[in-house]
């Protein structure tokens, strides 16, 4: 994998750049729709790729480990091959789904123990596997192994979390080094930054990444209930210890406005279900603001969902039609909404790479983030 840093603005820490895979190039900054099972609800690849405009997706390890299993996608091929994406694709390492399951998992020094969601069996997570699972998945880009904490966890806590991370870390290399990828094309191995809201133990997480030279860099542990404004202050900690030649990976973040204030704190790379999951529930995202499409004043509005969109969805259904479909629970409705919201984040971070090159991203910004915190 390579990183290609183009241009930076002035007065922001924005950045456009383009990472290369083998699976395809990337331009940057971008948003990543979340394929949680190897796909992304509802939405056919497709469409991922000629309306959407996705350039990489993500995949999950905890989901596809359990399901359909690392024999069927071996089988396969890799998981390009299972799901018929031929572009680049990302695996998390499944921590924060492990993070996620609480009381049915515990941790220790080998790794995280957990219990199925699906049907209660035991299971075992350590860095050598998880590595040896990506490996089988076949994402262009693998994630180490993290403890994801809460956002208000102690700082005590924090520290012990942080600190077995790196030794997680450390493992997940040594593995990764020692195997090589199963299909035929290269793989990249990212850290994950963690250290809660404390911004000395993000420097020490910060600076411990520094000496794998690895292809990228992550930030964790981040938009899980701490305040924006500390989430905002991590970015700004970590970024300025990160290289600017390798690409930083936010996860898991988030709004629009979120993934605005990120670029303009130098990240290049974000994921977050909320398009997919708020589009299911009728929450639509446009550049004029917010649409909630259950409330009744759309009920007779037989104008286009969002005549600035641009996605084919927003031109062909009405909005009317819309909230007919997501009120009665139609499997379309949530197809619609769904690929409306992928398309306008993809369409953002197109727009916000543009005003970069053109240096006009700042002024743009502020205006986007007021505009879009209208409910409309």
């Amino acid at each position: 994998m390579q990183f290609e840093l183009k241009h930076t603005t002035g007065g922001s820490k924005a950045r456009a750049g383009f990472i290369t895979t083998d699976h395809g190039t990337i331009e940057t900054p971008i948003f990543m729709p979340v394929g949680t099972a190897g796909s992304v609800k509802g939405i056919h690849k497709r469409d991922l790729k000629e309306d959407i405009g996705a350039q990489i997706i993500l995949g999950n390890t905890y989901h596809l480990y359990l399901r359909p299993g690392l024999s069927i996608i071996e089988q396969a091929g890799g998981l390009h091959k299972f799901n018929g994406w031929d572009g680049p694709i990302l695996t998390d390492s499944g921590g924060y789904q492990v993070f996620s399951l609480g009381d049915i998992r515990k941790l220790s020094e080998e790794g995280a123990k957990f219990q199925s969601h699906i049907d209660g069996s035991a299971h075992l997570f350590t860095p050598e596997n998880v590595m040896d699972t990506q490996r089988t998945i076949g994402a262009d880009i693998m994630m180490a192994f993290d403890e994801c904490t809460p956002g208000d966890a102690e700082y005590e806590y924090a520290r012990k979390s942080m600190e077995m991370t790196q030794r997680w870390l450390d493992r997940c290399w040594n593995q990764f080094e020692k195997t090589a990828p199963k299909y035929g094309y290269s793989q990249s191995l990212f850290p994950i930054v963690q250290g809660a809201v404390y911004p000395a133990l993000r420097e020490i997480a910060a600076r411990n990444v520094l000496q794998y030279n690895a292809d990228g860099y992550a930030i964790g542990g981040l938009s899980v209930g701490e305040p924006e404004k500390d989430m905002y202050a991590m970015i700004e900690v970590v970024n300025e210890i990160l290289p600017e030649n390798k690409p930083r990976y936010l996860m898991g973040v988030g709004t629009p406005v979120n993934i605005l204030e990120g670029i303009d704190r130098g990240i290049d790379m974000f994921d977050c279900v909320m398009p997919t999951r708020n589009g299911r529930n009728g929450m639509l995202f446009t550049s004029k603001g917010v649409m909630n499409m259950r409330n009744k004043k759309w009920a007779d509005d037989f104008s286009p969902i969002d005549p600035d969109g641009t996605s084919f969805v927003d031109h062909h259904y009405s909005r009317a039609f819309l909230r007919h479909l997501i009120i009665a629970g139609e499997m379309l409705g949530a197809q619609i909404a769904s690929q409306h919201n992928l398309a306008f984040y993809l369409w953002l971070v197109k727009e916000a790479r543009m005003h970069i090159l053109n240096d006009t991203f700042k002024s743009w910004k502020e205006e986007m983030v007021q505009q879009l915190s209208v409910r409309l």
